[in-house]
């Protein structure tokens, strides 16, 4: 018995079964090359997440080392010898208010003499020198606000 082409029954069938396992390997190659663009974009974002994981997990580790470095040191205030200078900041602090020279010898109990009054503003431009207190304006003192 002879197929529609002449051919044996088997040999027909079998040449419609290789046909068919042709086109759909044809048809399987299209979404395949897909699925391998994809994987290799999925490989990609992957590593872009990952390192932007890392540079987070960095910058946040920097982050902490500045402000672990950024709390300031504040060294011991080293006043000069004179116990005055100690009479003028316990003054400043009570008062909690800018002075001037005459408003310390006023406090100090001091006579209000152009002697006095120098000798307390020399002590106060010297505390200033230190960064211990500042001029504010022209004669007028205070101690540095935190």
């Amino acid at each position: 018995m002879t197929g529609l082409d002449g051919q044996e029954p088997g040999t027909w069938l079998l040449d419609k079964i290789d046909a068919r396992e042709q086109a759909l390997t044809r048809q399987i190659e299209q979404p395949q090359a897909e699925i391998d663009t994809f994987t290799a974009r999925l490989r990609e974002l992957e590593e872009a997440a990952e390192h932007l994981r890392i540079t987070r997990k960095t910058l946040l580790s920097l982050a902490d080392e500045v402000e672990a470095d950024a709390e300031p040191v504040t060294p011991p205030v080293m006043l000069p010898g004179h116990s005055a200078y100690r009479q003028i900041l316990d003054i400043f602090a009570a008062l909690g208010r800018p002075l001037r020279a005459r408003d310390l010898c006023e406090a100090l109990d001091l006579p209000i003499a152009p002697k006095n009054t120098e000798k307390i503003r020399a002590k106060l431009k010297r505390l200033v020198n230190q960064g211990i207190l500042v001029e504010i304006e022209h004669g007028l003192f205070a101690q540095p606000r935190p």
